[in-house]
């Protein structure tokens, strides 16, 4: 299982937007688990199946912030 927590720090749409494209994004092979914001900063954790190789998984994250224009304020914090 891969988990990644997805930090926002001046995100420029709603945190939902972001939300509802990764599940979109991930519907049959993973799932947003948690959300916060506060101080100016809001996160996403993600968790990928063991289905899904964790460099396919990444890259799919990045297409979907990139398509969503967020990319350039997201940072990514990897485990497995």
């Amino acid at each position: 299982m891969v988990f990644v927590e997805i930090v926002f720090v001046g995100l420029p749409i709603d945190r939902d937007e972001v939300e509802e494209a990764l599940e979109a994004a991930f519907e049959l092979d993973g799932e947003v688990t948690g959300a916060g914001s506060g101080m100016g900063r809001c996160h996403l954790d993600l968790e990928v199946a063991e289905s899904l190789d964790a460099a396919v998984a990444l890259e799919r994250l990045q297409r979907v912030l990139s398509e969503l224009g967020v990319a350039g304020c997201a940072t990514t914090n990897v485990s497995e």
